[in-house]
C-alpha cells in the first residue's frame, strides 16, 4: 500500500498544481448565453446594484473576474482597466469587475485602484463566478477570466489567462480599439 501511495502522490500533486495554475478549463464559449446577474457594486466608493440586463441596454459589457482586490496582479489589471475606460466608453462598452471580496473592501478598491472609473461587484459566495465557469476549483474565489457580452446577451469574446497584464489589451483588440 505504501508503494502505491508514494507512486501516485507525485502525480496527484502535479495534477492539483496544474488545476490551480492554468486557465479555467470549462470557460463559457463564444455564442453561449451569458448568465444574467445583479450584484452589489462599488464605483468610487459608492455602493449600488449592478444589473447585467440593464447595462446591456446601453451596449456590450465586459465582465471580468479576478481573484482578490489589492493583490499585485488584480491591482495591475484594475489599474489598466481604469486607464482604458475612455477607449471602452468610445465603443459604448461597459466594464464590470467581479470578485468574491466583500463590498467594504471593494468600496476602497474602487476608489484607490480603479480610480472611480468603473464598478467592481461583490460576489461573496462566488455564485456568479460559478455560473460563468470562472470559479477557482475548491476555492470560493474567481479565477482571472474576462468576457465580452454582446447586447443580445451572448458571449462574443473570452480571454482566459491568469496573466493580469494581457486582459485589457486583448479586450481592447476584440472591440476594435
Amino acid at each position: 500500500m505504501k508503494s502505491f501511495i508514494t507512486s501516485i502522490l507525485p502525480g496527484a500533486i502535479a495534477a492539483a498544481a496544474l488545476l490551480t495554475a492554468t486557465p479555467s478549463l470549462a470557460a463559457l464559449k463564444v455564442g453561449d448565453t451569458a448568465p444574467d446577474f445583479k450584484l452589489q457594486a462599488a464605483t468610487n466608493g459608492q455602493v449600488s446594484t449592478f444589473s447585467l440586463a440593464k447595462a446591456l441596454k446601453s451596449g456590450p459589457v465586459v465582465v471580468y473576474f479576478y481573484p482578490k482586490a489589492f493583490t499585485s496582479g488584480c491591482s495591475l489589471e484594475a489599474h489598466e482597466f481604469s486607464e482604458a475606460i475612455p477607449q471602452f466608453q468610445a465603443k459604448h462598452v461597459t466594464v464590470i469587475g467581479v470578485s468574491a471580496d466583500d463590498i467594504g473592501t471593494l468600496q476602497k478598491f474602487s476608489e484607490q485602484t480603479c480610480q472611480g472609473k468603473f464598478p467592481v461587484a461583490a460576489d461573496a459566495d462566488a455564485k456568479v463566478a460559478q455560473e460563468y465557469d470562472a470559479k477557482m476549483p475548491m476555492m470560493a474565489m474567481a479565477s482571472r477570466i474576462s468576457y465580452i457580452v454582446g447586447q443580445d446577451g451572448k458571449i462574443t469574446f473570452v480571454h482566459d489567462d491568469m496573466n493580469a497584464a494581457t486582459h485589457v489589451k486583448s479586450l481592447l483588440a476584440a472591440i476594435g480599439q
